[in-house]
């Protein structure tokens, strides 16, 4: 983009994003603070991002003929798909018609939405150390997979989000009820898992990664490493910087610069990633925003999503960090629809706290429904704050 204009007009540069949840919310503000008309499309009404877009769709995104009617309609400049659940054929039919520029690719977007596209790319077209896996498309299948890895391991959905029917498997008797807990959490209808084997690692961290536009150049830059611990494969906290020796970060860079390189396009990348001592093992990659990076709300400069909306416009990017800080998950704790919160007060007058309260419209027991922020001078402190801050806000469902 080398002009942006004003929404709702002629001159207007519009942005789709398919998926509306709590990050879509964040990059469709940051587009709004640039002038950018957004539309939010997502499976159910009033999500996040919905609440803050110009105009808003309603669609199973998985329907190739859904989507493209939707993008016919509204004839987005830049399509920014948020969440796995897109027909990401149609999606390069689209972009091979001219209608739209998916970001960062729409062959990107079909890789990275499917384990087994990204997994064969990264271990057998670019040779980059990942742990030992398999395939399986039955319960059969899995069995053999599972052994031929070794137990213990995981298995999770090729297409699936935070955590879903994730399992970690001891022994050969719990394949059965792993396989049917994946069908239950895949995103699509075909079943397909992967089963991974375990890696001795000593932490997991996300290597941010951000293509944007130098001098017209198409130039990579790197956040500062930010560490994460998941539960049942479902984040629960981040902090920023993560402590690690100067090779292992070097060799995150150069498997996180690997990948981007491969995918291409523009915008920001969580590169997901095991270490050891200086050793580095690629995970996965999201072509887009990452949970674990909401913590750059109040590290950075720029946050995660400050980022990807100047890359993918073409604007100049700063990964500078500024302070040490960290994000502590607030969970819906029941099923529940319009819950309120108390405790918000309480959990801002902890020292550096911030909040987020996403906006979605329906609670679940282990629903993201916000993130506690927290700022200090290392990020011990910070995740002390913003466990502390996480733990005052106490979802409710107010009387009639």
């Amino acid at each position: 983009m080398t002009r942006l204009g004003t929404p709702l007009s002629p001159t207007a540069v519009r942005v789709m994003l398919l998926g509306s949840g709590e990050l879509g919310k964040e990059v469709a503000i940051e587009l709004q603070r640039l002038g950018c008309e957004v539309i939010a499309c997502d499976r159910y009404a009033d999500a996040p991002a919905m609440q803050v877009a110009h105009r808003s769709h309603v669609l199973a995104m998985t329907d190739a003929a859904a989507l493209r009617a939707v993008v016919e309609a509204e004839r987005p400049h830049l399509i920014v798909p948020e969440i796995e659940a897109i027909a990401t054929d149609e999606l390069a039919r689209i972009e091979a018609d001219g209608l739209a520029t998916v970001i960062p690719t729409a062959r990107a977007a079909q890789l990275t939405m499917n384990r087994e596209g990204i997994r064969r790319l990264a271990a057998e077209d670019l040779g980059l150390p990942t742990s030992p896996y398999a395939f399986a498309s039955t319960q059969a299948e899995l069995a053999a997979g599972a052994a031929a890895v070794g137990f213990p391991c995981f298995v999770k959905p090729v297409m699936s989000s935070s955590g879903k029917g994730q399992s970690y498997v001891e022994l050969p008797d719990q394949i059965a009820a792993a396989w049917r807990y994946a069908l239950e959490g895949g995103r699509v209808e075909q079943p397909r898992v992967i089963v991974e084997g375990c890696i001795a690692f000593d932490f997991e961290i996300t290597q941010l990664t951000v293509r944007s536009l130098k001098a017209g150049q198409v130039t990579t830059s790197f956040c500062a490493p930010i560490g994460h611990r998941q539960v049942k494969g479902d984040y629960v906290e981040s902090w920023q910087p993560q402590a690690m020796t100067p090779a292992a970060l070097v060799r995150s860079r150069e498997i996180a610069a690997a990948v981007t390189d491969s995918l291409g396009g523009l915008g920001i990348f969580g590169v997901e990633l095991f270490v050891r001592g200086d050793e580095v093992w690629f995970s996965e990659v999201s072509p887009r925003p990452h949970d674990t990076g909401l913590v750059t709300l109040v590290t950075q400069h720029q946050s995660e999503f400050v980022l990807h909306a100047r890359a993918i416009l073409g604007l100049p990017t700063d990964v500078t960090l500024r302070e040490p800080g960290a994000s502590a998950v607030i969970y819906g704790g029941m099923e529940a629809r319009g819950i309120a919160f108390d405790g918000v007060a309480e959990a801002l007058s902890v020292p550096g706290a911030d909040l987020r309260l996403f906006g979605k419209p329906e609670s679940f027991e282990r629903r993201r429904m916000g993130v506690a922020l927290a700022r200090a001078a290392d990020t011990d402190t910070a995740r002390a704050r913003a466990t502390e801050a996480a733990g005052k806000v106490k979802p409710v469902i107010p009387p009639l």
